[in-house]
């Protein structure tokens, strides 16, 4: 496969080998807040957003929705290598951009002013970017593009599409927290729920309660996550993950935490909302990102100021 049409390799930061990284790749405006620059582009077209970005290229674009959570993984690296200078399985963050290069020198400039530690910036003129993601390694994906995500989804890549937010940047540990249902586990129960109602839905989990759920489009993501934190030992693991889920504790519990348990994944906290709203509880986590199929629980997360994602 060809290489994307210009890939710019950030010397300032030490290269990791993707064969053992988690490799997350981030578009632009998933990073930086790009709205007034794509209203821009849309209304003027290519060659006037083009000429905005090299006029501005110095002044630096304002953090986005991923901004911290890309700072906190960064965070994550340097307590990795405090204890192991020689481990190479650490986070490596590469973005990947619709921008021409000429136009791309904002971003670069962007991610040095902030002293952002990402490896390489990819610049692609196809139409389709998603592409390039399995020849990079890419274990999660990040994107404003709602067709991105959905193609890199169908890829096998794990994927999510972000919401433009102001954030504000928690502090670390790197707090991740995943949805259940169609994030990290299938969407089977989801499914008998919709057809056959809450009553259907919890006789089937009692039914299936010693077989592990399928997997969801995150669960790649969350094992390798999980793989990282068993590095340390709780009480000092730089990285810290959540299961807030719809289900319910007492119905529906029990074949989740089995599933975990079965796949050898760590969670640091569950809670089992019985379809109680989840804003109050991730406002008191405040993650760094928080994963959702539910665009009412991204809303719910929105107006608590969490960084949301939607996995569709």
């Amino acid at each position: 496969m060809a290489e994307p049409e210009s890939t710019v390799i950030n010397t300032n930061v030490k290269q990791k080998d993707p064969s053992t990284a988690l490799v997350i790749a981030v578009t632009t405006r998933a990073i930086f807040s790009l709205e007034e620059e794509h209203k821009l582009y849309l209304e003027k077209g290519k060659d006037e957003y083009i000429r905005h970005q090299q006029a501005n290229q110095d002044k630096p674009l304002p953090p986005g929705t991923a901004f911290a959570f890309i700072q906190a993984v960064q965070y994550v690296n340097e307590k990795i290598l405090e204890s192991n200078p020689a481990e190479r399985d650490l986070f490596d963050i590469l973005v990947l951009s619709n921008n021409s290069p000429e136009s791309g020198a904002r971003i670069i400039n962007s991610a040095k002013h902030y002293g952002l530690e990402i490896s390489k910036f990819c610049f692609v003129s196809d139409e389709d970017s998603t592409q390039y993601l399995k020849s990079h390694g890419v274990k999660l994906f990040l994107s404003a593009d709602r067709t991105d995500v959905c193609n890199a989804l169908r890829r096998g890549v794990s994927a999510a599409l972000v919401f433009q937010q102001e954030v504000q940047a928690p502090s670390t540990p790197l707090r991740v927290v995943f949805d259940g249902d169609a994030v990290l586990f299938s969407d089977e129960t989801d499914q008998i729920f919709q057809e056959q109602g809450l009553e259907g839905a919890v006789q089937y989990e009692r039914a299936m309660e010693a077989i592990p759920i399928g997997e969801g489009p995150l669960k790649a993501f969350a094992m390798h996550l999980g793989k990282m934190r068993k590095k340390f030992g709780q009480e000092r693991s730089p990285i810290r993950t959540y299961l807030v889920t719809a289900r319910s504790g007492r119905d529906m519990g029990v074949r989740a935490i089995k599933t975990l348990r079965e796949w050898g994944l760590p969670i640091d906290e569950a809670f089992f909302m019985d379809g109680a709203p989840k804003g109050p509880i991730l406002a008191q986590i405040q993650p760094h990102i928080f994963f959702d199929d539910g665009l009412h629980n991204i809303q719910g997360a929105q107006n608590v100021g969490v960084p949301s994602a939607w996995v569709p």
